[in-house]
């Protein structure tokens, strides 16, 4: 015989505001908590269990619960974006605007003279622009002048255009990488569309123009990532997972409202970080005044700190002779301790060279790995919001306290994106005093409790926007970037070799700083393919608008 199901509306309704018996008041209050942490305890385990069981029929060459998806939208309880709390309403207006259309040709219509009545008057014309595009080839025989000099032994032969090479000219390997990294086409389809419009061309040769031949590219990439790097002191930064020929990577994302770069490497802990903020130079290490207070400041112990007093002061070490030097120095020092001291040597070697862009901010995540690099840190509101929305009460008290906090905290983000449009002294005061009572805030629910204290923890770093009005609250530029790089992924899978990955990072990088930079990135291509270079380079456009934005103004002397 089956229990009957409990009703819960009693619950539903608890208000614990009216129980005037203090003592029952906390005991329900604690009963409700630890309803809350065995529900909570319950959802993984069961989504542990079936996890187990899933293994457990894969292993026996059964398959496990098959993941048919619900014909209705995802339930709220998983979607952990902040879009409805932070989207502001819009008054009606009318619509931008576009740029005028440039028109190739023109053609004259007429109308059937049988069909106009006696007394018709011409009255002019009516125009009407209508977008059309002709994919056809464009295969041109060269005819070479071919000279010999018998006197000299020499055969002299007219040299081809710049841009062909090959068999194949700049139109294509221009569509090529537009089609590969802008579209996201697979080669496969790559192939299936040049072969149907007429193009002889095998899969291996679309292989070669996708990430073959671009050392000019690469170059100006990198070109790109300085001038970026040197546009504004801070810099958002993010990172995703990429396979290398079957092997886990990591592509890390750095950009600016004036470029966007990506850069794969193998990890993504900190030296990894400084690897992508150095444009993978080779590593570098230095002890100095810098790296003593790191380690202090990180906690290594005063022993290990006392003899790294014997490393050589102020010069730089390539890895190999650190890692000499730490081995007769530091013998039978913990792996821990060891990793601290590279990563102290490492961020003291990156602050003190002059000949590469030093970051003065990161805006990210609060993932470790990019802590303790730069002069000052911003977290991402957004990111720090998504912790409130992975909470999920099942008593309705519980939920209508965290609807109510999530609401006062967007409400604070609110004010935080007005203070950045007029900053004041006062507002800034004000905003440290609400920040201080908003996060002080005592529910009774544990869990949000819990995640309002983690919240208070981080306050500087979730404030440096009342230091530095231009720094943006969130991290979504970077995390957009990451966007575009699982979509790459999740199509192609991944680069196999490494001529491969630096073609997905340079052209994705280009690609995406083109794009912010209103730069068509098909006219970029093939301009550089012709050799024609009509178009600045993307660097220097970089430059020429820094000083516009001027995205540094509050680290500019006073």
């Amino acid at each position: 015989m089956s229990r009957p199901k409990p009703d819960t509306t009693l619950l539903d309704a608890l208000d614990l505001s009216a129980i005037q018996d203090v003592h029952a008041q906390q005991a329900i209050r604690l009963l409700l908590n630890l309803v809350e942490e065995v529900k909570q305890e319950n959802r993984l385990l069961r989504d542990e269990n079936q996890r187990l069981r899933d293994e457990n029929n894969r292993l026996k060459g059964e398959q496990g619960q098959p993941r048919i998806k619900a014909n209705t939208p995802t339930p709220p309880s998983s979607d952990y974006s902040s879009e409805q709390e932070r989207h502001t309403p819009r008054g009606r207006g009318k619509r931008t605007t576009r740029d005028p259309l440039p028109v190739d040709r023109e053609q004259l219509l007429t109308v059937e003279p049988a069909t106009l009545p006696p007394d018709a008057e011409f009255k002019g014309y009516e125009e009407v622009i209508v977008q059309d595009l002709v994919v056809r080839t464009d295969n041109v025989l060269f005819r070479k002048e071919k000279f010999y000099s018998a006197t000299e032994g020499k055969t002299y032969l007219a040299t081809l255009p710049p841009g062909y090479s090959g068999e194949f000219g700049p139109g294509i390997r221009a569509l090529a990488v537009i089609f590969a990294f802008a579209c996201q086409m697979t080669e496969p389809k790559l192939l299936a569309f040049f072969q149907h419009v007429g193009i002889q061309i095998s899969a291996g040769e679309i292989s070669n123009l996708v990430i073959k031949g671009h050392a000019a590219f690469h170059a100006e990439k990198d070109a790109v990532f300085e001038a970026g790097l040197r546009s504004s002191p801070w810099q958002h930064i993010d990172d995703t997972t990429t396979r290398v020929n079957g092997q886990n990577h990591h592509c890390h994302i750095v950009d600016n409202p004036l470029h966007t770069t990506y850069l794969t490497l193998r990890s993504k802990d900190r030296l990894s970080v400084l690897d992508v903020l150095r444009n993978g130079q080779p590593r570098v290490f230095r002890y100095n005044d810098g790296a003593e207070a790191w380690l202090e400041a990180a906690g290594v112990s005063e022993r290990v700190r006392q003899k790294l007093t014997r490393l050589p002061r102020d010069q730089e070490l390539d890895e190999a002779t650190l890692c000499q030097v730490l081995d007769e120095q530091l013998p039978g020092v913990g792996v821990q301790a060891r990793k601290w001291v590279r990563d102290a040597l490492a961020v003291a070697a990156y602050q003190a060279q002059v000949e590469w862009p030093v970051v003065r901010l990161l805006i990210c995540d609060d993932a470790p790995q990019f802590t303790w690099i730069t002069d000052e840190l911003a977290l991402c509101w957004v990111h720090e919001g998504r912790h409130y929305k992975k909470l999920q009460p099942s008593m309705v008290l519980h939920q209508q306290l965290l609807a109510t906090f999530v609401s006062d905290f967007w409400a604070f983000y609110d004010e935080l994106l007005a203070y950045r449009q007029g900053p004041t002294m006062a507002q800034r005061a004000r905003l440290e005093l609400r920040f201080d009572a908003l996060f002080a805030t005592e529910t009774g629910y544990w869990a949000l409790d819990e995640r309002i204290r983690r919240t208070r923890s981080k306050k500087g770093c979730l404030l440096m926007v009342l230091e530095h009005p231009e720094l943006p609250l969130h991290n979504n530029p970077a995390e957009l970037g990451a966007r575009q790089r699982v979509r790459k992924r999740a199509i192609s899978f991944g680069p196999r070799s490494a001529e491969g990955t630096a073609a997905w990072d340079t052209f994705m990088s280009l690609g995406a700083t083109a794009r912010k930079l209103g730069v068509n990135f098909f006219d970029y291509l093939h301009d550089r393919l012709c050799g024609a270079q009509q178009i600045p380079l993307l660097a220097t456009i970089i430059e020429d608008r820094t000083n516009d934005l001027n995205l540094g103004a509050s680290w500019a002397p006073a």
